[in-house]
């Protein structure tokens, strides 16, 4: 692909006040350096997506092995005799799952059920504490030290989680609050590096592909951990998980560098691409913040407020689908790790396809940035709360509850071309302190969702009426979601995310439209 200028170079019709980002400078005889495998900046992003896939395990193992660490039996049969009829189910019958485990001699915990919610919600804890540290010291200093160095010391804590549980329940809880603490800097530190590295026109696939591996991690996790479980016990869990994350971290810090112009194996080709498409704005931002230009901007409140409801429905499943998998579907432990991840599998493919599809649109000029960001954002809000909205009348069909929850996590996964890169479009300089702002607001709902749906669903005696009203809100939040960002979301990079030095620059620096961009 080559870019030709004409005698007349316009911003996009499409938006009027929108950019759409330059395949390169001014002035410069570098054409476009299409994005190859085996290219630096392709292998930074199959690392990211590995550790954000390590990163999603870390994250998970714990709800999965809790089964397997806690002596439930009395509550689950208990679970079965208070529960409806709307839904008949196999015969209730003692737990098996504690065998392997006890045949592996691996210790159980009397704990009930609040201790077991208070020992889940730590990890969140920590996790709320470095988002925005995490951004800021990333987009001032680098992100190749914190997104490493924050899988890093996850996995390392995550191998003393059979210690701490050992040693009593506030230990396990100061372990996963640690772990969430230092995983919290790994999301804002990805979307500091793309900063730097991902070229305008590529920035949606690159960055897509990255955050995928948070889906895909929870497809392998997921049943993978239900099964060492089963087979090995679940202190391995721990210890494979942990371990892998302490591999995946001797390939970043041996492979990764903070930019481009630092790496020692890039190709001065690729090099100046990148750093000639990207401008200033690739560059770190000063210890100073524009805080109050923040805080009154509506296009960073925009995707604050439409991630948050989009976490609402994210959060919901992620926390309570095997709880309706189980009370409502009555579906075997086997079949419930296998299908509560298979919306997982869909969300990743997705997200993958969505960012390849938007720089496409891009690249041929057919639509401005802000144009493309509504159009996904949209895709993977609206859609999937209409079929999130028919779960709840779909009654005891297993089949049609399956099918509809696949579907809306899948469609959902085209969000991450939309609003969830949107930081990167209004101020690439600021993307990572942005994600940390809007990250910590976004995890707001993993925390208020559960209480939500434990509230909705309390009537053991009418599971189908509360589980109508858990899916039903989720899809009236991420409708809202949808609608606010297409009000007010936008693309353009901001006046305050500018230099002194780029104002006149920016003002001046032609941009691209459909009619100056051949094939």
């Amino acid at each position: 692909m080559a870019l030709h200028r004409d005698h007349s170079i316009n911003s996009d019709s499409d938006s009027g006040d929108d950019v759409t980002p330059l395949l390169e400078r001014p002035g410069s005889k570098e054409s476009a350096l299409p994005l190859r495998c085996c290219s630096v900046r392709s292998n930074l992003a199959v690392l990211m997506f590995l550790g954000f896939a390590v990163v999603y395990g870390l994250r998970v193992n714990l709800s999965v092995a809790m089964v397997a660490m806690v002596n439930s039996t009395d509550a689950a049969l208990r679970r079965n005799e208070s529960t409806g009829d709307e839904c008949p189910g196999p015969e209730p019958k003692v737990n098996s799952s504690v065998q392997p485990d006890q045949a592996n001699k691996a210790p159980r915990y009397p704990w009930d059920s609040a201790t077991q919610g208070f020992l889940q919600g730590a990890f969140f804890f920590g996790y709320l504490l470095t988002q925005i540290p995490g951004g800021y010291l990333a987009g001032r200093l680098g992100g190749r030290f914190f997104l490493g160095g924050g899988v890093l010391g996850t996995a390392v804590l995550t191998l003393f989680t059979p210690l701490a549980a050992q040693l009593g329940v506030p230990w396990l809880f100061a372990l996963r609050a640690l772990e969430g603490f230092g995983e919290g800097v790994t999301f804002p530190a990805m979307m500091a590096m793309w900063a730097r590295w991902a070229p305008p026109l590529e920035r949606s696939r690159l960055i897509s592909f990255s955050g995928a591996g948070s889906n895909f991690g929870a497809f392998i996790a997921l049943p993978l951990t239900g099964f060492i479980c089963h087979t090995l016990g679940w202190p391995a869990v721990f210890y494979c998980c942990g371990g892998a994350g302490c591999l995946w971290a001797v390939f970043w810090f041996l492979l990764v560098s903070d930019e481009p112009r630092s790496h020692p194996r890039i190709s001065v080709q690729e090099r100046d691409y990148i750093t000639s498409s990207i401008g200033a704005q690739g560059q770190a931002h000063g210890w100073s913040l524009p805080l109050l230009p923040m805080l009154l901007s509506v296009p960073l409140w925009t995707i604050i407020v439409s991630q948050m409801c989009s976490n609402w429905s994210y959060y919901t499943l992620l926390t309570s689908l095997p709880t309706y998998m189980d009370t409502v579907l009555h579906f075997d432990l086997s079949q419930n790790g296998f299908l509560s991840a298979l919306p997982y599998l869909g969300a990743w493919l997705f997200s993958v396809v969505s960012g390849v599809v938007a720089d496409s649109i891009l690249e041929r000029g057919l639509m401005s940035v802000t144009a493309v960001r509504k159009i996904f954002t949209l895709t993977g809000l609206l859609l999937p709360a209409a079929f999130l909205a028919a779960v709840g009348f779909v009654g005891c069909s297993e089949s049609l509850a399956v099918t509809f929850l696949t579907v809306s996590s899948s469609l959902g996964g085209t969000s991450a071309a939309g609003v969830f890169i949107n930081q990167i479009d209004i101020a690439p300089r600021y993307a990572g302190v942005l994600l940390g702002i809007t990250n910590t607001f976004g995890t707001v709902p993993g925390v208020v969702a559960p209480i939500a749906v434990g509230y909705f669903t309390k009537d053991p005696q009418r599971p189908l009426a509360g589980w109508r009203i858990v899916f039903i809100v989720s899809a009236i939040v991420s409708g809202a979601g949808a609608l606010i960002f297409t009000l007010f979301g936008t693309g353009k990079v901001q006046s305050w995310a500018l230099g002194e030095d780029e104002d006149e620059d920016e003002t001046k620096r032609p941009t691209v439209d459909s009619h100056s961009r051949t094939l």
